[in-house]
């Protein structure tokens, strides 16, 4: 669990990563160079750098990715919530295949940019196997979850959208309780009414709304990614 200056919810996270008999610690920006020697990482949510200049942007760029970046190329599963997430999507590595560029962000809420506190529903839009992170989720799973960020909405140009689109990039999209899904669910004006991406590979996946803050239900959406790292 990479701890950024400004990360949070990295406790409850760590905690929910060993509720399911994951290995799980904190490893703080300070200890970068042992990140090489971690099966998988997760980056949490909060103000990386204060979100200076974009959420994401200043994190992307810090030493401490570089061994995530070098993994997630070498197939190690990467797992980004909400500013984790952003920082995936500016590191380039979800939807990947742009040298390191990214193609797409998740930017300031609409229709005003307030910051959004509420909870939510997240349904995979993906085969489960798509992704090796959802590949212990039933099809079309539909997942309570947090939405906090006043940056979540999925913004690209037509044609990088259209990419995702067709690479079956967007993993979640926002729904009803009971699995609708329409633009009344979407709460932040996301493109594609997407919550959450996939890399290429399947083994990077980013999530905007936060699974750990739900209690006392926890997502599985955790015990589906502990299980992947443990698999053989």
């Amino acid at each position: 669990m990479l701890v950024f200056p400004g990360t949070n919810s990295e406790e409850e996270t760590v905690r929910l990563l060993r509720a399911y008999a994951g290995e799980a610690e904190l490893v703080h920006w300070s200890r970068a160079r042992t990140l090489p020697a971690y099966d998988a990482y997760v980056i949490a949510g909060g103000f990386a750098y204060e979100d200076r200049i974009r959420a994401g942007a200043i994190a992307a760029r810090d030493a401490m990715m570089e061994p995530v970046i070098d993994g997630a190329v070498r197939g190690k599963l990467v797992l980004g919530i909400c500013n984790g997430a952003q920082i995936l999507l500016e590191a380039g590595l979800v939807p990947g295949g742009s040298n390191g560029r990214p193609t797409a962000a998740f930017t300031r809420n609409a229709p005003n940019g307030h910051f959004i506190c509420k909870q939510v529903s997240v349904k995979l839009a993906v085969d489960p196997q798509r992704s090796a992170i959802t590949s212990s989720l039933a099809p079309g799973a539909v997942m309570p979850a947090w939405a906090a960020h006043a940056e979540g909405r999925l913004a690209a140009r037509a044609a990088d959208l259209a990419a995702l689109v067709d690479g079956e990039h967007v993993a979640f999209v926002y729904a009803r309780p009971d699995g609708v899904v329409d633009d009344g669910a979407t709460p932040n004006g996301s493109a594609l009414r997407c919550a959450g991406l996939v890399n290429r590979e399947g083994n990077v996946l980013a999530v905007m709304p936060h699974p750990e803050r739900i209690y006392p239900q926890h997502s599985p959406l955790f015990e589906s990614f502990v299980r992947a790292v443990n698999a053989p």
